[in-house]
């Protein structure tokens, strides 16, 4: 009788370890089936991943002419620079500039220049892009919410900006078309 009480429990044990096996992978899918749905929502939105890169076509922008598109929400400003904002740009000494950077350091084509639009001092939009705009006493964007002025490579030169204005990620996809993000 004592092989039989001995098989009887060996074959319980062997039920119980199934059942707690069995339960702790069925607890561990339903927690995963519950976490992931809160975990998936923090991935961006579509529309959010759509803003995420965005490609300007620059062939109907002639010499000395400027643009503004959106990207994530901010302006960036594309300005086809002439030969003389080109050299102006170029030549400038870096000493005692507060954020000193080159012009071959902030452009991948020396004629087109792309900057984030927002003044690196409290956030504002420099004027600089129109034709008819102040643009400043180095000739290249001006924010007048107080002062700052940036030159042709979008240095800061004058006023309370920290920084120079940003360059965003971009990319030449040809020659004329680039994509930024």
């Amino acid at each position: 009788m004592s092989t039989k009480s001995n098989l009887k429990s060996e074959q319980d044990e062997d039920k119980r370890d199934f059942l707690i096996v069995s339960t702790y992978a069925l607890a561990g899918i339903g927690a995963a089936a519950f976490v992931w749905p809160l975990i998936d929502q923090m991935n961006p939105a579509a529309d959010t991943l759509a803003l995420a890169s965005t490609e300007i076509d620059l062939s109907s922008l002639e010499e000395g002419q400027a643009i503004t598109v959106k990207w994530r929400g901010k302006p960036v400003f594309v300005r086809h620079r002439t030969a003389d904002e080109i050299k102006q740009a170029q030549e400038v000494s870096l000493e005692g500039m507060r954020d000193p950077q080159t012009d071959s350091e902030r452009v991948t084509k020396e004629k087109y220049i792309v900057l984030v639009g927002v003044c690196t001092h409290l956030g504002c939009v420099p004027l600089g892009q129109k034709s008819g705009d102040v643009k400043g006493q180095y000739g290249g964007w001006f924010c007048p919410c107080h002062g700052s002025h940036y030159d042709h490579s979008g240095r800061i030169r004058k006023g309370p900006a920290p920084t120079n204005l940003e360059v965003p990620s971009y990319k030449f996809l040809s020659d004329t078309v680039i994509k930024i993000g």
